[in-house]
């Protein structure tokens, strides 16, 4: 309680301050390229005060075994640079997984056995103003740590963001969760920051829905008196707008255009499909809607029902322990194209076999370089994987510096049952266009669900009831057909046909706590009393 209080007290007088203040352009510009300057000496300063003087880091174990000593990564660091001495320390054993990362596993290396929670990551050099959790797309939710100086700088991101896309003026909505979901408290502080009064805030939670969130809620009520008290840029209040009620959303985005200026719409991707759907049903015009996607990859085939719609769409690419990572590229090589933040993230890659089928993929691996991250990341793998690349672009990101950009961004998370398994990148396609294409429906009415119970592993694909009468035989042989032209797939099929492993399920997909419908969700049930999710996120 004493902890919570004094929490609670450094937010309350940290939040006036930052709500009396806005951020100018130049101050902007100014934040980013002094930390691109900086970002040896922030990443050095990390690794001095939050791993070597910090008794409870665990990266200090692996130091140890490595033989490694600060003064050697510091030579190291100026010598060649944050990345190659990242890679030298990859390579001696020096990184972390992401099941270790969040605490779901010890961490095991040859002569080590450490057990670790995920707050054993905390960045002890944080001024901790609040607490949210994450969005629970890849498990239970845990919790996270925000600091208002990480908010200011991400405002700046967010500024050059809407310049790259000529959004600067555009009124400003979301529709994310409330409180203690992180997403959607952060954007409408990152344009408070700013000065920029974000409009609506729809939400898919009720405000006192559940009362073991009733400390979340009283810091949300606390966040809007104060902003009409002390700030110059008041927040909204949260609107209550649940999944099946798209409509009303794609009814004032119309309304948004019928005025004359187009919303910027902050979101999921698969929401963002949920909108135009509903537009489309309605014959609803939100033609000019520019939607902001994150947590989810954004895909060929929802990129042709954004484009049907006569609207825009680009996604940025974030973590919700550390914020954003990749902020979208106004000038894409390609669909998904972000510009990684390199004054707060340095990212390395290593080839990584996944799946039954022996498949390589060049794993993401992030370290932080941001004082103000609520975790500190010292070669965390992300189970993610995508193109990394240096690129000279033509958008104002890549004129303060980013060159290095990220595209193709996917997870490699798994379905495994019978001894065989998937990658869920595989399935997508088989998800939002085969499927759809063969027997009717939007990319978000197909779902894979990996469920275990009693022991045993099955494979559901959920197939929405909006599709409408489907033969369910069909179906599956469509599934089992396109799965066995998958490198190594014949077999892996044969056996989940063979074995019975895959069913039909006629339901609504499952969302994760933040709502967003993936392609690969998991969920594992021990008991009647204990259950989980995991599902793939990127």
């Amino acid at each position: 309680m004493f902890d919570e209080l004094r929490t609670f007290t450094r937010y309350a007088g940290g939040l006036r301050a930052y709500l009396q203040q806005t951020l100018s352009p130049e101050e902007c510009r100014r934040r980013i390229e002094n930390q691109l300057r900086a970002r040896q000496e922030t990443f050095l300063q990390i690794l001095e005060r939050g791993i070597f003087t910090n008794p409870r880091s665990p990266y200090r174990n692996l130091l140890t075994r490595a033989g490694v000593e600060f003064s050697d990564i510091a030579q190291m660091v100026r010598a060649t640079g944050i990345e190659t001495t990242l890679e030298k320390l990859y390579d001696r054993g020096v990184y972390v997984t992401l099941d270790e990362f969040k605490g779901r596993k010890p961490i095991e290396r040859a002569g080590l056995h450490l057990p670790v929670g995920a707050n054993d990551f905390d960045n002890p050099l944080l001024a901790r103003h609040y607490e949210a959790a994450t969005g629970g797309s890849s498990g239970v939710r845990r919790r996270i740590l925000i600091d208002f100086d990480l908010l200011t700088h991400e405002a700046a991101y967010y500024h050059f963001f809407l310049q790259a896309f000529n959004l600067e003026g555009r009124p400003l909505a979301e529709w994310r969760e409330i409180l203690p979901g992180a997403a959607g408290m952060k954007l409408v502080l990152r344009y408070a920051r700013l000065g920029r009064p974000v409009e609506k805030w729809f939400t898919p939670r009720r405000l006192a829905e559940r009362p073991e969130n009733w400390k979340s809620d009283v810091f949300t009520v606390y966040s809007l008196c104060g902003s009409r008290l002390w700030g110059r840029t008041p927040l909204p209040v949260p609107e209550h707008v649940p999944p099946a009620e798209a409509w009303r959303i794609a009814r004032w985005l119309a309304e948004k255009k019928k005025g004359g200026t187009p919303a910027v719409m902050d979101t999921p991707a698969s929401s963002g499909v949920l909108i135009c759907r509903a537009a489309k049903e309605l014959g609803l015009d939100i033609s000019g809607t520019f939607f902001r996607f994150g947590g989810e990859p954004y895909t060929p085939a929802k990129a042709r029902i954004i484009a049907e719609m006569g609207c825009r769409a680009a996604g940025h690419y974030s973590m919700t322990e550390i914020g954003v990572i990749g902020l979208a590229c106004g000038d894409p090589g390609s669909l998904d194209d972000v510009h990684l933040m390199t004054d707060k993230v340095a990212a390395i890659q290593r080839q990584k076999q996944v799946g039954s089928s022996g498949i390589c993929v060049g794993a993401l691996i992030y370290s932080t370089l941001l004082p103000s991250c609520p975790k500190i990341m010292l070669n965390i793998e992300s189970d993610d994987y995508g193109v990394l690349e240096d690129r000279q672009c033509g958008c104002v990101l890549g004129g303060l510096g980013f060159s290095r950009h990220i595209h193709d961004i996917r997870s490699y998370e798994k379905l495994t049952s019978a001894g065989m398994s998937f990658l869920g990148t595989e399935l997508i396609s088989l998800v939002e266009e085969i499927l759809p294409g063969r027997f009717g429906g939007h990319p978000t009415d197909y779902q894979f669900v990996e469920e275990e119970q009693d022991g045993l592993t099955k494979v559901r694909l959920v197939v929405s009831p909006r599709v409408g009468a489907v033969n369910e035989k069909e179906v599956l042989a469509e599934v089992l057909r396109v799965l066995r032209s998958y490198p190594g797939g014949r077999m892996m099929a044969d056996v989940w046909r063979d074995g019975r492993v895959l069913e039909i399920a006629r339901r609504e997909p499952y969302a994760t706590g933040a709502f967003k419908i993936l392609p690969l969700h998991i969920l594992k049930k021990a008991g009647p009393r204990q259950a989980a999710g995991k599902a793939a996120d990127s």
